[in-house]
């Protein structure tokens, strides 16, 4: 009997063995469980529901739980309806069997299913801002993945869940500004920690990549760190739409560029970005900008109305309120390519910057010094500086230098936001010019004044501005507001490439940014002296004198007169306001060439002396202009010549470089000798045979644009009282 009892039992514990590895590996089918999880599944969300199908048991005999398995299910939400792959449970064996179990843990695996209806699903089981955001933003989308829960006693999702899979074909559209399209990646979230792989999409139509962004949440808000490529592109367009609004107003016709950008930062539950951290490699192929640029032709005479960057490699670091980018490559403003090289610095609303220029292959003029830098002779340009926003602009240097030892110093040049001089501490140049003359000046700081001293400066250029000016206003444009006392001290100084001036000296007092006062004394080589001086009397007018024993090298810069010889000059105006009288006096010169008069000589008739003014000249003692000037006009009140040969009253007006509208009187010294019985008979000898017996001289005028300039003769048998009380005054003060 017991043997019996014994085989029972072992036959029994053989088949319950049997049993559980069977239900082990192979499991049992059955749907008498489908709505006891299908009302457990309820308790979590009553708007979702299930469909099962055949549920399979498997049994784990190492917890003592049963693994229940069901295939190709289906969850309804309201009106969307995703398609799984499977759903596993575990439930412990003792709840199954007392038939009062409840859902442990939950693995969902997914089959394709649409981005909102996922997103719909687990707002259901856990909402959130993040989640309603993210279902206003996600337009389109497909994922398949896996979804690992651990419930609570009270059916509540315990915080080591796991959601990983992949999300093909998606499309955002964010603020209804930035649109993403295509987008797929790998995922894995876990609890406040998210992780996105081999990520891949087009952003406003470019298309960028990313291997890992990671998302970590901590103390309420989101830490974001993660890696962004782009591929290379080459449409402004498209450019145009992934900087949006910021680059509307642009002036880039093209552009080629990939990026490698390493980024992190902070977003709060509002979803406000701070803490912002990049790190930018980019790779210029090129950039065209097209945009007139001031009058740089003045400089660079090959100039194009634009500029192109190429094979630039840029590397960009942005750190809360700092800011750098460091960039090098080449060039091209004229026709050939030079190398730039730039480094720039904001800390707060600071900016601090360096740049070097190579100026290797093209042309360079500086005209107002006179300076030429020849085509590929190296050369390079540095500058270092600092600029606050809507505040100066501070150059603490700026050096050029070519292969010629040729040199430019600035140090401490400060610039308001209109481009205008603040203050400058030190200017150094030492250079040969295009007329070959050595140029060695310097201009330092002493408190508020400057002194400029050195041994040789050519001033050709700056006459000639202070000649051709049409207003002759001293404001030192340049400057902001000078208020200063500049001492010049230059041994040598050249009034053209020929013609120097020795041991220049004296000073120039500005009162707002006006010369109020100027005293300027020199010696030429022949002893003869030059003296400028300017005062400001208690009227604020303001008085010129101008003095030289030898003005050939100021009178021979009008291009009119050839062959000035010997004379002495005195220049003297009054200036109040916008209106300029003056008065020029020459005495005892000679001029062998001026062609207005030499076509004057010829239509009166007066041959003789036309020969004598292309020979060896026409000599006169006394020459005295007064005029005044006014916002371009020049009214000649009177201009009267006196001389051996012929005596020359005019008056009229010169609209610059518009009109010119001249009348007066010639009349040879033969005339006058016969009228006044006062100057030597030069007869036949200076007016030729042709005279015009009988008539004491003629009357003219001269009208017209300055290069086409119309000359009418007429003669007359009278003179008028003016011309003789003139050259009577004339004659009595020789």
């Amino acid at each position: 009997m017991i043997k019996k009892i014994i085989k029972l039992i072992s036959l029994l514990i053989i088949i319950i063995i049997i049993f559980a590895i069977y239900i082990s590996y192979f499991g049992i089918k059955t749907t008498r469980l489908n709505n006891k999880i299908e009302s457990e599944v309820l308790k979590f969300n009553k708007d979702i529901n299930l469909e099962l199908k055949s549920v399979k048991l498997l049994l784990n005999p190492t917890n003592l739980s049963l693994n229940i398995k069901t295939h190709e299910p289906k969850i309804f939400l309201k009106n969307s309806r995703l398609e799984l792959q499977h759903i596993k449970t575990n439930i412990s064996l003792k709840s199954f069997i007392n038939k009062n179990f409840s859902i442990d843990d939950l693995q969902i695996s997914t089959k394709e299913i649409n981005l909102n209806d996922l997103i719909q699903l687990t707002r259901s089981f856990k909402n959130s801002t993040q989640l309603f955001i993210l279902d206003k933003i996600v337009k389109d989308g497909y994922l398949v993945g896996d979804i690992n829960l651990n419930f609570d006693t009270n059916g509540k999702i315990k915080k080591d869940y796991e959601i990983k899979g992949f999300i093909k074909k998606t499309k955002l559209n964010i603020l209804n500004k930035y649109s993403v399209n295509n987008l797929n990646f790998i995922f894995n979230i876990k609890d406040k920690e998210y992780f996105l792989e081999d990520i891949e999409g087009v952003f406003n139509q470019v298309k960028l990549l990313s291997p890992l962004i990671r998302v970590k949440e901590k103390n309420n808000q989101f830490l974001v760190n993660g890696k962004v490529l782009s591929k290379k592109h080459n449409n402004i367009k498209i450019l145009t739409k992934l900087l949006g609004s910021n680059f509307k107003n642009h002036s880039i016709e093209s552009v080629s560029f990939s990026t490698d950008n390493n980024f992190t930062f902070n977003l709060n539950k509002k979803f406000k970005i701070n803490n912002f951290n990049l790190e930018s490699k980019i790779d210029l192929e090129s950039l065209n900008y097209k945009k007139k640029l001031f009058n740089i032709k003045k400089y660079l005479p090959n100039s194009k109305d634009s500029i192109a960057l190429e094979n630039h490699k840029i590397f960009i670091n942005y750190k809360k309120n700092k800011f750098n980018i460091k960039g090098e490559g080449e060039v091209s403003i004229q026709n050939k390519n030079d190398y730039l090289k730039y480094e720039l610095n904001k800390i707060k609303n600071s900016y601090n910057f360096k740049t070097t220029v190579n100026f290797n292959s093209n042309l360079i003029l500086l005209d107002f010094i006179n300076y030429k830098k020849k085509e590929d002779l190296e050369s390079t340009l540095f500058i270092k500086g600092s600029y606050k926003k809507n505040k100066k602009i501070k150059f603490n240097t700026i050096t050029f230098a070519d292969k010629d030892k040729n040199s430019f110093i600035i140090e401490g040049l400060n610039l308001n936001n209109k481009f205008k001089v603040n203050d400058i501490e030190k200017l150094d140049i030492n250079f040969i010019n295009k007329n070959k003359i050595q140029n060695q000046i310097s201009l330092k700081k002493d408190k508020k004044n400057y002194q400029i001293q050195g041994e040789s400066f050519d001033a050709t250029k700056l006459i000639d501005k202070i000649f051709e000016s049409d207003d002759k206003n001293e404001s030192s444009s340049i400057f902001e507001n000078l208020n200063s006392n500049i001492n010049i001290n230059i041994k040598r100084a050249y009034l053209d490439k020929d013609t120097y001036v020795n041991n220049l000296k004296g000073n120039i007092i500005f009162e707002k940014n006006k010369i109020n006062k100027l005293s300027l004394d020199s010696v030429f080589p022949n002893e003869k002296k030059l003296n400028l001086t300017i005062n400001t009397n208690n009227n604020k007018e303001k008085i010129t004198t101008l003095f030289s024993d030898y003005p050939k090298p100021l009178v021979k810069r009008y291009k009119f007169i050839k062959g000035f010889e010997e004379g002495i000059l005195d220049f003297y105006s009054i200036k109040k306001g916008d209106t300029t009288n003056s008065s020029l006096i020459i005495d005892n010169f000679k001029v062998q060439e001026v062609p207005v008069l030499a076509k004057l000589l010829t239509l009166a008739s007066l041959q003789g002396i036309a020969d004598l003014l292309t020979g060896e000249g026409i000599r006169f003692t006394d020459f005295e202009m007064k005029f005044t000037n006014q916002k371009g006009l020049m009214k000649i009140e009177e201009m009267y010549a006196i001389g051996p040969a012929i005596s020359i009253l005019m008056e009229g007006y010169i609209e610059s470089k518009k009109l010119v509208s001249l009348r007066g009187t010639l009349v040879p010294a033969t005339t006058i000798n016969r009228s006044i019985a006062s100057i030597p008979i030069i007869g036949k000898i200076l007016v030729g045979k042709k005279t015009g017996e009988g008539v004491f001289g003629v009357s003219f005028k001269i009208k017209g644009p300055p290069k086409n300039l119309k000359t009418t003769v007429n003669p007359i048998k009278t003179l008028t009282p003016r011309f003789i009380t003139r050259t009577l005054e004339k004659i009595k003060k020789n």
